[in-house]
């Protein structure tokens, strides 16, 4: 299991790069680790507000101030099927752990929107500053100073990246992600991309295609696509802050909650150990996080964390970039065919091995470090595994109050498959889909962008064609209704950067562009917005720097100017002489592009203050 002498060489100079800032980042958290229970600092009248609402007994433990108090964080909304199932997840926590003898309290909600919903939608513009609200949400229900253990209840797509930002505020203290599982499976992923192009294409109506989304889209747990929500499960599991093989257990089973009642166990136990225990901050390092861009490179995972693991690793006091994620890519081959990268969903990923067979075979084969800390202890081995259950033969499986009964059923690890259950989906690291992972960088005289590949068959990676410029999607979707597009060009949607819009995801042209391209014509997008984390099979060089809002020459493109992006060489350029350029004004953003309704306008502060997407997109 030596590691590659690639990964440590881009490990070190990652590790050079963030040294004043990690430096600075784990001094913050020594001083903030305190002697004996957190909530001792605090006053009786503190105190008596912070448990007046709590049981006799829990009052009884929290006054004597010996035993832990967990935090509760919680995403939960009954609108949403990824944060429906964490309704009932307080109580189970609870009640893990007051047969550990300690507390646990919901200290705190942080709002969950979905990108599904808002998609195409002005709500939309909101979804990227969300994440930063979610972390200072997280930072406020912390801020009480009554807990010694955090539990992070969140999925989807900016919520765990938010949770992870706000809990690193507090990484002196032990903390865990608590999944809540995916949806069952429902119609195909290949069936519902057939029917959305057909209505782009005006071949069924709303009814048919809202028929085909609810087959999709049906119960409770997270969408079963390989999008963001799914690629930070993998994330967490990977980084260590999961339980082994609990991401991608389906919500409401039984052992979903054994695993949720298990990590409380864990923190209980972790929480007794006082100054020695294992906390946040030792667990998300230099080290960790090249584990979690590993994983994402060789799972073909979400775009999104080119910007998103920038934002959380930069939390953590560690600087990463770009040029860091391609030079990875280039490296870790691509393991994984879930959609849209392939037909699969995620729940066929976990039968056929998942993260246990998935983290096995990357460690083997020299792409993980090994020498971290996790929720487990040292190193990844127990990662190795899946959980089953198994009868509670052991009398003091757990240290039981007087009131509660012991479970009759307990999890057990074991070894996961030596070989895949379905290599169309999931194989070994010595015989992947490809060398490279699914992510490269666009450089050019055009800026810097990333492409995600994976998805994007060969044939298609190189596009040069003239441009045709919009500044909203809805400009393009009306001149796709008029018959305007059908030819070779490249779609240049501007105006969509962080400062200009909040980076909203242009998710509704994927679907058009795809019908273009089932036709023969070859198209591509180029733009500083982002697509959706299941960015597919159009080649889209996204997240473009700097933005039109900042000065980007992405602003002074016009129609039949040609532009040329080579997937394969990671060249984004224009065609167009240099004096030519300079001379040229920039555009403006359509009169159209409003910073009111919808609450657009209570996040001008966040427009103002956000930076790049490649520094992560982020107000800190």
């Amino acid at each position: 299991m030596s590691l590659s002498n690639d990964i440590q060489k881009i490990t070190e100079r990652i590790i050079e790069r963030s040294r004043p800032s990690r430096e600075d980042y784990l001094q913050r958290m020594a001083q903030a680790r305190v002697s004996g229970r957190t909530r001792a600092g605090l006053s009786c009248g503190n105190l008596a507000h912070g448990m007046a609402a709590c049981s006799s007994d829990d009052k009884k433990l929290l006054a004597e101030e010996k035993s832990a108090n967990l935090a509760i964080i919680n995403s939960y909304n009954d609108m949403l099927s990824a944060h429906h199932p964490y309704q009932r997840f307080p109580e189970v926590i609870k009640n893990a752990a007051r047969r550990n003898g300690i507390t646990a309290q919901v200290a705190g909600g942080v709002p969950a929107m979905c990108d599904g919903v808002t998609q195409g939608q002005a709500g939309m513009e909101l979804s990227l500053f969300s994440r930063d609200m979610i972390a200072m949400a997280t930072g406020m229900s912390l801020s009480h100073n009554m807990f010694d253990g955090v539990m992070c209840l969140g999925v989807c797509d900016k919520i765990v990246p938010g949770l992870l930002i706000g809990a690193l505020s507090f990484g002196h203290l032990p903390t865990v992600f608590v999944p809540a599982g995916p949806m069952p499976t429902g119609q195909g992923n290949a069936e519902k991309a057939k029917v959305r192009q057909a209505y782009a294409e005006g071949k069924v109506g709303r009814a048919e295609l809202l028929a085909s989304e609810s087959k999709s889209y049906h119960g409770p747990g997270t969408c079963t696509f390989y999008g963001t929500a799914n690629s930070n499960q993998m994330l967490m599991e990977i980084m260590g802050l999961h339980l082994p093989g609990s991401s991608f257990i389906p919500p409401n089973t039984e052992l979903r909650d054994l695993l949720t009642e298990k990590a409380v166990d864990l923190l209980a136990k972790e929480t007794a150990k006082g100054e020695s225990a294992t906390v946040l901050a030792d667990i998300i390092d230099e080290k960790a996080v090249v584990n979690g861009l590993v994983g994402l490179l060789a799972t073909g995972g979400s775009t999104n964390h080119a910007i998103h693991l920038v934002a959380m690793a930069k939390a953590a006091g560690i600087i990463i970039d770009w040029q860091d994620m391609a030079e990875l890519s280039s490296k870790v081959p691509l393991l994984c065919r879930i959609y849209p990268n392939g037909i699969a969903d995620i729940n066929h990923f976990q039968a056929a091995g998942g993260m246990g067979f998935l983290m096995r075979e990357l460690s083997q084969a020299g792409f993980l470090h090994q020498d971290v800390k996790t929720i487990m202890g040292e190193g990844l081995e127990s990662y190795f595994s899946e959980p089953t259950i198994v009868a509670n033969r052991t009398a003091e499986i757990f240290r039981q109050s007087a009131d509660v009964s012991q479970s009759q059923k307990v999890i057990q690890w074991q070894s996961v498959t030596e070989k895949s259950f379905d290599e169309s989906v999931l194989r070994p690291a010595s015989e992947p889909f490809s060398e490279e992972g699914g992510l490269k960088l666009l450089t050019g005289n055009l800026g810097r962008s990333v492409i995600k590949v994976s998805a994007v068959a060969p044939e298609h990676r190189l596009v040069e064609a003239p441009a045709i410029v919009f500044n909203t999607q809805d400009d393009f979707q009306a001149s796709f209704n008029k018959g305007k597009l059908e030819k070779d060009f490249v779609a240049v949607i501007r105006f969509q950067g962080p400062k200009a819009n909040g980076m909203p995801e242009l998710h509704k042209l994927t679907p058009l562009l795809g019908s273009l391209q089932d036709r023969g014509f070859k198209v591509a997008i180029v733009t500083d917005g982002r697509m959706s984390g299941a960015s597919g099979k159009v080649p889209a060089a996204i997240h473009l720097v700097p933005e039109a809002m900042e000065g980007g020459l992405i602003a002074k493109i016009e129609d039949g100017d040609v532009i040329c992006l080579d997937a394969e060489k990671g060249q984004l350029t224009i065609n167009v002489a240099t004096d030519v350029l300079n001379n040229r004004p920039a555009s403006q953003p359509s009169e159209q592009q409003q910073h009111f309704g919808v609450g657009r306008e209570l996040f001008a502060v966040f427009r103002e203050k956000v930076t790049s997407a490649e520094l992560g997109a982020t107000v800190f």
